[in-house]
């Protein structure tokens, strides 16, 4: 934090001193990034919409771990996005409706016992609208009979000014995909069955609503992530109230974003106080277990800004203008300190992350208890013999990418596929070596 703050003091030098760099290329150029990412964070939901509808169509449990997989690609280029947080406005104005947490999941859906029967702070705990068409809130009555977009939106989200009634967004779909995480600080997802969605073999009831409620969340983060990017297209709000504001203005939103996303949001709100408290409430996507590759996305996202540069979906780079030409004009000195520092950090959350994953895949084949649910593999990965399927404690989610393999998260937007990785990775996962081939 020290070091951007002092970055920002060097950019606030009188602008003849960056002649190689405008300063309102740059605020332009930094808007060009936000509409990758956004436009990038949309065209995945898509995918992740036609995975939804699949499932619903087809409640197998082949389709359920393909939904899966639509979702975890989808946080990839999202979360790489909210270094746009904080410093602007338009983002902070719009981001609880797409990606508030945690959130008191008893309000959507059935939960288990040991979840509570109720809270002093949120009448809605255990309001569960898959089930109830009506119900009692604060002694009004909550007509729930229609899963619309305007129930979810307009009604139910933050129903009562309480932010834990979160039911829009990528977490509302995460809990309808995976159901609750039971397994407290231990590893592991959710392990909810697609015959909660089949109504010609439904498990716990109401598989038609609760099909519903997937759809219309889904439909509706596809409405919130058009509006985002629409924001930052050229004539959009959010980038004509930037590039053709104050240019000092601006570049604080940019130091504003980066360093609050990194200290106050990143390392603070979700790294620190979950160790703090030991509160698996605290885990950003719990569901899914995947918080691990959300922190990885975000950090990325963080150098992506200083640096000028992001790696689409499609294996593209937008790069341009950026605070890091503006910094090593004023002090090369500076601008490779921080340099170093983003390196270390996408270093340390690379190794991480594919620990985690390393981790999991050789938990997965020592696992041995009989269980009649599915694991949560892809299903492009080798599982166990079918005569002893993963117990749930066994279950665990590969990195949020695009290949849905070990080895792809791609550090400073590339690719790992380093030889050594994929030895290390092969020999966790019982000699198996991944069947993506070689480098992206």
């Amino acid at each position: 934090m020290k070091a951007l703050m002092a970055a920002l003091a060097l950019v606030a030098l009188p602008a003849t001193a960056f002649a190689a760099t405008s300063e309102r290329d740059v605020l332009s150029h930094y808007a060009d990034l936000a509409h990758a990412k956004y436009e990038d964070s949309l065209i995945t939901a898509r995918t992740l919409q036609g995975a939804v509808n699949q499932f619903v169509a087809e409640p197998t449990e082949a389709n359920l771990a393909n939904a899966r997989n639509a979702w975890r690609a989808a946080r990839e280029p999202y979360q790489q996005s909210e270094v746009y947080r904080f410093g602007n406005a338009i983002v902070d104005d719009w981001e609880g409706k797409v990606n508030a947490w945690p959130l008191d999941e008893g309000l959507i859906d059935y939960v288990a016992a040991s979840y509570g029967a109720e809270s002093e702070e949120n009448p809605g705990y255990r309001a569960n609208v898959v089930a109830s068409p009506s119900f009692t809130f604060s002694g009004e009555t909550i007509d729930a009979s229609s899963i619309t977009k305007e129930l979810l939106a307009d009604t139910l989200h933050e129903l009562g000014g309480v932010e834990a009634n979160v039911a829009t967004g990528y977490h509302a779909i995460e809990f309808l995909l995976w159901g609750q995480d039971l397994n407290g600080t231990g590893p592991g997802a959710g392990a909810r069955p697609a015959s909660d969605f089949d109504p010609a073999n439904c498990s716990w009831g109401n598989c038609d609503r609760r099909a519903a409620y997937l759809q219309t969340a889904t439909d509706l983060l596809i409405d919130d992530l058009e509006w985002m990017t629409a924001q930052w297209a050229p004539g959009g709000e959010a980038r004509e109230g930037l590039v053709g504001g104050d240019v000092t203005r601006g570049l604080a939103t940019i130091f504003t974003g980066m360093g609050s996303l990194s200290y106050g949001e990143l390392a603070g709100e979700r790294m620190q106080l979950g160790l703090l408290l030991h509160d698996p409430e605290e885990e950003h996507d719990c569901f899914s277990d995947n918080t691990h590759a959300s922190h990885y996305y975000d950090a990325l996202g963080i150098r992506n800004v200083y640096l000028g540069e992001y790696e689409r979906i499609d294996g593209s780079v937008v790069r341009g203008p950026s605070v890091s030409d503006l910094v090593a004009a004023a002090s090369a000195d500076v601008d490779a300190a921080l340099r170093g520092r983003l390196d270390a950090t996408m270093t340390a959350a690379s190794t991480t992350t594919l620990s985690v994953w390393a981790a999991c895949s050789a938990r997965l084949t020592r696992c041995s208890a009989p269980s009649t649910a599915p694991a949560t593999a892809p299903a492009s990965r080798p599982r166990p013999s079918a005569s002893r399927p993963p117990s749930p404690s066994c279950r665990c989610a590969p990195p949020a990418c695009r290949h849905s393999s070990p080895g792809c998260m791609r550090p400073w937007g590339r690719t790992i596929r380093r030889s050594g990785e994929d030895s290390a990775l092969a020999a966790a996962d019982g000699g198996v070596a991944s069947d993506e081939g070689s480098a992206a």
